[in-house]
């Protein structure tokens, strides 16, 4: 009967009910949006690279290390001299291993050089393999694969001519030495999707005229040659590493961090996301009580407007009162349509959330490689919705209070 009454109530004030329904809705959807950011984001860095046991490279921090290996965020300190790659790599303990060269660019993407194990060793999302869509893997020196954004952004197909540019934000370029795009990769929601990548020996290759940084006035080495040379690398920025067994991973750890011959660290890539995500814990945090205090705020608004509807309604209270109904069915009616209220926002802020992943999904995918998952609501999504629900009740309990003074005064007056 109550529930009834409440309903009558709330479709009789369509318009200023729609308006606070719809705060909540949209308050609730940006609480949870922002929720869904900081879950696919942490989901979409723990997945970025999987089956790696170690990632070495020279001294520097964790986390840099991890950054600027797996993802081409920042630079190195310095570099992993071949001689010590070479050591580590005849390391007993070693399954595989795959060597790291950054510090090209081409047109803002980072360019990588590596070996073809590369393509058979980084896994993503749960032990996932990397795929050619079109094309094949480098079989030529001056043959480079692209990940999928580079493609889209540029434009790219099979046999399109690449200049490599000298350093990240450098105008000068090895027009000399340009690369053919040999294969495309598959969509992996990684920064694979924005490298270059080409053999170790193409980034040899392309600085054998270069001395010091600079390239050696008049001086130009055909390809023909380049390609008769010997080309093995000086150093690389860092290398992924696969061990035997999971038990010699810390053994092997703390030998390379105690590596004599040059200042090495070895990371577990689990432990250093850990680090990162503590370091940016406090900005989290800052988020999610921001957004908080957004749905906070929508339900003060509801009980605001509650508020200012009692002495409209008094008209209202009186006749209940004079059909029989005691002052807590006044409490009941305002404390079911607050709640009906806050339920019908919750459900629709759910739903604004969804229809909003299902147009911004493929755009974050693209932009920043972060992976938004559309699934059915998690127990915490469901908490929360449910936390809005008790909240609209709770907070009008102040009005509805006040609502059950002011007809219990109504119906003790004494009216002549």
């Amino acid at each position: 009967m109550i529930l009834r009454l409440a309903l009558g109530s709330l479709i009789a004030r369509a318009l200023t009910v729609g308006m606070t329904i719809l705060a909540i809705a949209l308050s609730v959807a940006l609480f949870l949006g922002v929720e869904k950011v900081r879950t696919g984001a942490k989901a979409s860095f723990a997945d970025t690279i999987s089956g790696t046991d170690l990632i070495v490279g020279a001294r520097s921090g964790s986390v840099q290390l991890l950054l600027y290996s797996v993802f081409r965020i920042g630079n190195a300190t310095n570099n992993l001299t071949w001689d010590s790659y070479n050591a580590i790599a005849a390391r007993p303990e070693i399954d595989w291993i795959v060597p790291i060269s950054l510090g090209d660019s081409h047109r803002q993407f980072r360019v990588m050089g590596t070996t073809t194990a590369f393509f058979e060793r980084y896994k993503y999302r749960a032990g996932q393999s990397l795929a050619v869509t079109d094309g094949a893997v480098m079989e030529d020196i001056f043959d480079a694969v692209i990940g999928a954004d580079v493609a889209a952004t540029l434009g790219y197909s099979i046999d399109d001519p690449i200049v490599v540019a000298h350093g990240l934000a450098s105008f000068v370029e090895h027009k000399n030495q340009p690369f053919r795009v040999s294969g495309i990769l598959e969509k992996t929601g990684t920064p694979v999707d924005r490298t270059v990548i080409v053999s170790l020996e193409a980034i040899e290759a392309i600085h054998v005229d270069w001395q010091s940084g600079a390239a050696i006035p008049g001086q130009s080495t055909p390809a023909d040659v380049i390609r008769q040379m010997q080309l093995e690398p000086k150093a690389v920025t860092a290398a992924l590493i696969g061990v035997k067994s999971r038990l010699q991973v810390f053994g092997l750890q703390r030998s390379i961090n105690e590596y004599a011959q040059e200042p090495l660290l070895a990371i577990l890539p689990g432990v250093a996301l850990q680090e990162l995500w503590q370091i940016v814990g406090i900005a989290e945090t800052a988020l999610i009580a921001v957004s908080g205090m957004v749905v906070v705020t929508a339900l003060i608004g509801m009980m605001a407007t509650i508020f200012s509807s009692l002495n409209e309604r008094r008209r209202e209270m009186a006749i209940f009162r004079a059909m029989g109904a005691r002052p807590r069915v006044i409490l009941g009616l305002l404390v079911i349509e607050a709640a009906v209220m806050a339920a019908i926002g919750a459900v629709l802020g759910l739903g604004l959330l969804y229809l909003g992943l299902l147009v911004v999904q493929p755009v974050i995918d693209s932009a920043f490689g972060l992976w938004l998952p559309i699934e059915r609501p998690s127990l915490r999504e469901l908490w929360v919705l449910l936390g809005v629900v008790a909240a609209g009740a709770i907070v009008s309990m102040v009005p509805a209070l006040r609502a059950y003074r002011m007809s219990l005064a109504d119906g003790m007056m004494v009216r002549i």
